[in-house]
């Protein structure tokens, strides 16, 4: 037996959802990128396995919206969207500080969706994104939490370090 097709998604709608799963793949790749960066650096291993996670998930929710797409016969068509310029991500600071201004960038996206569907009426939408709103802003918390985490790490760190020298400068004159 057939999956039963379900009804026609507005236009608006179908260009937005294509550019939330545009989107949720180019997070998908730069995770990655930021994922092979930090794996060949060993001070922050933790990075990279977080990071590799992360393009799972963003590409199982591209797939995911990809699919509603299908099943209401709406045509996909991703937009092209630039790569960033950048390989080297730096600390593991600035890779967070990127990745929060990607899911920022996301949560706009789904908000705006979220807006075309409920002008339109479009409640089956609105349930089926309801999650993904949820879950993003759980990980944009999340990620917030790490920022501040490691921000006070390194701040910590530079602390010891300025009252390690004047240590070792007294230490050695002695």
């Amino acid at each position: 037996m057939a999956a039963r097709r379900q009804s026609l998604i507005s236009e608006e709608c179908r260009i937005a959802i294509n550019q939330v799963a545009s989107f949720q793949l180019h997070i998908s790749d730069a995770y990655l990128s930021m994922a092979c960066y930090y794996n060949e650096d060993t001070s922050e291993p933790l990075f990279a396995a977080f990071f590799e996670d992360q393009a799972e998930v963003k590409r199982e929710h591209a797939k995911q919206f990809l699919r509603y797409l299908r099943r209401h016969e709406g045509k996909i068509c991703l937009p092209v969207i630039q790569r960033p310029d950048l390989d080297n991500w730096g600390t593991g600071i600035q890779a967070l500080e990127s990745a929060s201004e990607l899911e920022n960038k996301l949560t706009k996206l789904l908000q705006d969706l979220r807006t075309l569907a409920s002008v339109n009426s479009e409640t089956d939408l609105l349930c089926f994104m309801g999650k993904y709103l949820d879950k993003q802003n759980r990980n944009i918390g999340y990620l917030e939490h790490q920022l501040l985490h490691h921000k006070k790490l390194e701040q910590q760190a530079q602390e010891e370090d300025t009252f390690k020298k004047p240590a070792e400068v007294l230490g050695k004159e002695t």
